[in-house]
């Protein structure tokens, strides 16, 4: 009993210096650079920069563009969890970018769709009264 109170009581020393290690160890480990989310944040901002968007939805559009830029730089300055959140950020807004331009381009086309049937009814009506 007395052998195994006696090797708890080295072991513990050894145990907080191991612990401590770990942590240092942990603390060094740093963010990964998010290669990955700028890359798709890259193709996602270029997917979105058509005429189109550019026309009606260059807010966002613009906003992704400058997301990208400022994660660019985060990157550039090492500070890899600014730059992967930037880069996600960045990735939302060219897609919102591109949905409000596809809703636009709806919009108008179901506008044209009811106009050109309005105008075949009115031909029609036109037809039928003669």
């Amino acid at each position: 009993m007395k052998t195994l109170i006696a090797n708890r009581a080295r072991m513990a020393p050894l145990a907080m210096a191991l612990a401590a290690g770990m942590a240092v160890l942990g603390g060094c480990a740093s963010t990964p650079a998010p290669v990955e989310q700028l890359a798709v944040a890259e193709a996602a901002v270029q997917r979105a920069n058509t005429t189109s968007t550019s026309e009606s939805s260059a807010v966002e559009l613009k906003v992704a563009t400058n997301k990208l830029a400022a994660a660019r730089q985060a990157m550039a300055a090492k500070d890899y969890e600014l730059a992967g959140r930037l880069a996600e950020q960045a990735t939302v807004d060219a897609q919102v970018a591109e949905l409000r331009s596809q809703s636009a381009r709806s919009r108008q086309a179901a506008q044209e769709s009811m106009d050109a049937s309005r105008v075949l009814s009115e031909e029609i009506n036109r037809k039928a009264v003669r």
